[in-house]
């Protein structure tokens, strides 16, 4: 039909200007995140334009949701606000023929949000984790600076010097490190040729090469000497790489289907809920829609912002819920959608009746169908 390919095409062209919108101002927001954080050293420099990919894959499915239920809200809005849909409704057609077109636009991004929840972001959750891990290692390694004193670790007193540093190679030479025992106050000497970093078994270790070691207490010539061909010291741990066991968002679908733990159904819960969402919400903004012209009141705006915030923090306590045990899979995914959906149709039948006071018309379509 004609007012549905118009529909159609005016509600595309509002979620495309809507989504690089919306798009832009939180790529920028989390960019200058990401750039304090790398300043204060939590986050490698290198990784932040990957890491601004890698979230901005991950918000694509939300801000899709997000999309969907303003253009539909926005678009049919303005039908009521030129009277288009007063026409419709005095032709004796009813708001629920508008259901079909509203969902030959939004089934097309709930398909695209449950390929993503399902398949695409689990597998860039792992990569973007995996990525920001490697190049923190390395840029620890990137620190050592030839010619002056740096502390070592997280222990307090230990200071280490190194000569030379080979930053191809990652190879020290001419190492001296000086730690003090807090509990027997002994120093502790290290004079080594050479040294590297090594970053298996997850800890950052340092490994000595041809060196001495030294302990005792200064002014009291009890110091202790050993010769070592080869000396590792522990500096602290580091993260490890992701393991797709250890973070229920980079675990595969098909493994989560298998899983009957709480944390894993959470999980699955929340991945099949956002495309149901798209789909919901596309439904409830036919009645939220309603703008009397006369009055010039906005307030379904504030009512549209209230039932996606209601929709949204819902399923998440429901999803924490499943998660810590409190209650099953299906008594987490079905309350909130059963409700959404039984207030749109609700919602549905009030405004296709004559207008009302609120509570007659909401007996009235509590006990009628929808024509």
């Amino acid at each position: 039909m004609i007012y549905q390919k118009q529909f159609i095409k005016e509600t595309t062209l509002t979620a495309i200007a809507i989504f690089i919108v919306v798009l832009a101002v939180l790529v920028f927001t989390q960019g200058i995140n990401l750039l304090g954080r790398a300043a204060d050293g939590r986050v490698a420099v290198d990784a932040v334009l990957a890491l601004i990919g890698f979230w901005t894959l991950g918000m694509t499915p939300l801000l899709l949701v997000l999309t969907a239920y303003i253009s539909i809200l926005t678009v049919l809005t303005r039908y009521w606000r030129d009277s288009e849909m007063s026409i419709w409704l005095a032709s004796g057609l009813s708001l629920k023929q508008w259901v079909k077109p509203v969902l030959a636009f939004a089934l097309p991004l709930a398909t695209l949000v449950a390929a993503m929840q399902l398949s695409v972001l689990p597998w860039a959750e792992l990569r973007s984790r995996e990525y920001a891990e490697i190049l923190k290692q390395k840029q620890n390694l990137s620190l050592v600076e030839a010619g002056s004193f740096q502390p070592l670790g997280n222990k307090n007193g230990r200071m280490y010097f190194v000569e030379k540093f080979d930053t191809e190679q990652g190879e020290m030479h001419n190492l001296f490190i000086r730690e003090q025992d807090n509990k027997t106050g002994r120093d502790n000497l290290i004079f080594a040729q050479s040294g590297h970093f090594d970053l298996s078994d997850n800890l950052r270790t340092l490994i000595l090469q041809n060196g001495h070691y030294y302990s005792g207490m200064a002014g009291q010539g009890d110091f202790e000497h050993v010769s070592f061909e080869k000396l590792s010291i522990i500096i602290n741990t580091t993260p490890k790489i992701v393991n797709p066991i250890d973070h229920r968002r980079t675990i595969a679908t098909s493994q989560l289907l298998n899983s009957n733990e709480p944390k894993y159904q959470a999980e699955l819960m929340w991945r099949i809920s956002l495309p149901i969402t798209v789909l919901l919400l596309s439904v409830l903004a036919i009645p939220i829609s309603y703008f009397n012209p006369r009055s010039g009141n906005s307030y379904h705006i504030l009512l549209a912002i209230g039932f996606f915030l209601i929709y949204q923090n819902g399923l998440t306590l429901l999803r924490d819920a499943v998660e810590d045990g409190k209650i099953g899979f299906w008594v987490g995914l079905l309350p909130m959608h059963l409700f959404i959906f039984g207030i749109a149709m609700i919602l549905l039948k009030m405004r296709s009746m004559p207008a009302q006071p609120f509570w007659k018309g909401l007996k009235m379509a509590l006990h009628s169908k929808v024509k």
